[in-house]
């Protein structure tokens, strides 16, 4: 094992021991920062909140760009039983940012001692990814005025793909999120005098069919789109009908026109519901998530320049209906968001028993480096 693999690797292992929620991120950032500084780099810290950037210049060239990774955790419990495991009670990183985390800053250590690249390269270490608001925290705070910037790139473990393999794809690659929540208000009673009762068990769990319905029969089939309903919580008890219930969940789509016509529709069906059973009916829908649109040529330059360090490059044939906050970086500069193989074995992300592969470690550092080198060739 390299010196770069087993450091990086004790970095990771580290941060996994330490989960912070988005916002939260105090220990990470502060780790990043003082990392960061002891290879060199110009560090601004607190952008956005608890967003971290490394800036590192070699060379002549006023071209710049930016790689960046994402720091924050899940409120998920994990399964206990590796000695890396966290130390912070229902919160985990499930998702792999704290291997996103230390393979920047192998990159970050690499391009710092090797060079290799004529320009300026900032190091983006994001807050809150995993609810949508980072991105748009440090853009707000002037990410894009005060770390001028080309392009920009970002990395993400794929559970299921191979170790030392990368994949992505020109144009939308994940599609925007949407969030619902409907809430049905009646009047609750004894479980033995539903007709004493305007109840709302039994329409709301019509409800939960009836949405399933906007995708099947409202929306052009050509139209990716997804409608799930996540929870459904009640004011009742086993011998009470509740007179309250919320059902929440979110919506995924690839065009604007496509996500107005699902809350058009998830409002309808409520009121007409809600006239059915003598319910009132509250519709909150919320956009956290824009597309995820990769630029064309800079996608097809990160297959290249990924191939040489990669055991196989591939292109995605159709987009997913995951989301990613980077989508908002895009919306700003072109650039393009891949993903690294995880390994076949891997867990699902968001998921307890999900833990980033180290042996994919030195994978994402090579793809960063080698996109910065392609990105900003010596002359």
């Amino acid at each position: 094992m390299s010196d770069l693999q087993t450091l990086m690797t004790h970095w990771r292992r580290d941060l996994h021991r330490h989960p912070e929620f988005g916002f939260e991120e105090q220990r990470t950032a502060r780790f990043v920062a003082e990392t960061l500084r002891r290879f060199g780099l110009e560090v601004t810290e607190g952008i956005g909140g608890t967003g971290v950037v490394g800036t590192l210049r070699r060379g002549g060239s006023n071209r710049a760009i930016g790689l960046r990774a994402d720091m924050d955790a899940l409120r998920i419990p994990e399964v206990p039983g590796r000695d890396w495991a966290s130390t912070n009670p229902g919160a985990m990183h499930a998702c792999g940012h704290d291997g996103h985390v230390a393979m920047l800053l192998g990159a970050a250590k690499t391009l710092a001692e090797d060079g290799g690249f004529d320009g300026t390269i900032h190091l983006i270490f994001q807050p809150a990814e995993e609810w949508g608001q980072g991105a748009l925290a440090m853009i707000r705070d002037g990410l894009f005025d005060r770390f001028p910037m080309d392009e920009i790139y970002g990395l993400h473990n794929a559970p299921g793909l191979p170790v030392g393999h990368l994949e992505t794809r020109a144009g939308a690659l994940m599609s925007a999120e949407d969030i619902f929540e409907i809430t049905l208000t009646g009047l609750g009673g004894h479980a033995a005098r539903p007709h004493a009762t305007r109840e709302v068990m039994t329409p709301a769990c019509a409800l939960v069919l009836d949405l399933q319905s906007i995708v099947a029969r409202k929306l052009d089939p050509a139209d990716v789109a997804v409608v799930s309903v996540t929870e459904l919580l009640t004011d009742g008890t086993r011998n009470a009908l509740p007179g309250t219930a919320r059902v929440l969940g979110d919506a995924r789509s690839f065009r604007p026109e496509v996500s107005a016509r699902i809350e058009a529709e998830m409002r309808r069906i409520a009121a007409g519901l809600a006239q059915q059973h003598d319910l009132q009916a509250e519709v909150r829908y919320a956009r956290e998530f824009v597309p995820l649109v990769n630029d064309a040529a800079l996608s097809e330059a990160v297959l290249e320049a990924a191939a040489p360090v990669s055991q196989g490059v591939h292109t995605m044939p159709a987009p997913m209906t995951a989301s990613e906050d980077f989508a908002q970086l895009l919306a700003h500069v072109p650039g393009c968001f891949a993903f690294i193989g995880n390994g076949e074995g891997s867990a699902p992300l968001h998921n307890p028993a999900y833990d980033f592969n180290d042996a994919a470690l030195m994978h994402g550092t090579q793809v960063h480096v080698a996109i910065a080198r392609a990105r900003l060739p010596l002359a």
